[in-house]
């Protein structure tokens, strides 16, 4: 179970002061927990439901020492989730660790949906970009509402934060999305690169596109004023891949 005291410290890692403050985020619902388990990261408590512990009995078994049998109103009342009859775990905030220029890397600037990054968080995990980098202003990667979004993928890419300038003056390919762009069906891209993607409402900022050496243009065919940063992050990835230079 989970007792009253326990359910406040989760509840209290919502926030991000309380993430900050612990060093601690929480991972909920059956894909998420298991794709953590499988991964490198540093779990401190698991708390499961029995049908959940009986379908991943060997997976669960080799962290036997940290599951802790609960019911789902107990994930329900702690968590973020309005159903969770799978399972919640306790997970560290790994260390920072320095930048792969080798690389290439997504990087947004002032990203603020939890949805948005969790789901470019996943784009990227498919895509084969092991790191995203975001302004300081961007959304927490650890917001409960991000590693939802994320379907797992938070536990294989990495996500920074930094001066978005810096990064991109040390770079030497760097790939922005505006309206004034080339048509990125037309083009061709360079390995290690960069590729920034501006906010939601406000589109990327004006200091940051001296550092482009080529800015990029998604064409549309309809009436639609923009694309979501997810969206646009989509399809520039598949490009990216279709159309790099041999």
């Amino acid at each position: 179970m989970i007792s009253n005291r326990e359910s406040k410290f989760i509840k209290s890692l919502q926030l991000k002061k309380f993430r900050q403050l612990e060093n601690q985020f929480v991972v909920e619902g059956a894909k998420n927990v298991l794709e953590l388990l499988k991964s490198g990261l540093e779990v401190i408590k698991v708390f499961a439901t029995t049908d959940f512990m009986a379908k991943h009995k060997e997976l669960l078994s080799n962290h036997h020492e940290l599951i802790s049998e609960t019911k789902e109103a107990d994930l329900k009342k702690a968590g973020s989730f309005s159903a969770n009859n799978a399972a919640l775990a306790l997970v560290k905030i790994p260390d920072e660790t320095k930048i792969d220029t080798s690389q290439s890397i997504l990087a947004f600037d002032r990203i603020k949906d939890p949805g948005n990054l969790g789901t470019v968080i996943r784009i990227a995990d498919w895509y084969g970009f092991k790191q995203i980098v975001c302004s300081s202003e961007s959304v927490d990667c650890y917001n409960p509402k991000v590693i939802s979004a994320t379907m797992g993928s938070f536990a294989r890419v990495r996500v920074h934060y930094t001066d978005l300038a810096e990064l991109l003056d040390q770079s030497e390919h760097v790939y922005g999305t505006t309206l004034q762009g080339d048509n990125i069906h037309k083009l061709k891209f360079q390995e290690p690169a960069v590729v920034v993607f501006g906010n939601e409402s406000e589109g990327l900022s004006e200091d940051l596109k001296p550092y482009l050496t080529q800015e990029v243009f998604i064409p549309g065919y309809g009436s639609a004023e923009s694309l979501n940063v997810a969206v646009s992050t989509a399809v520039f990835c598949d490009n990216f891949r279709r159309l790099l230079k041999a």
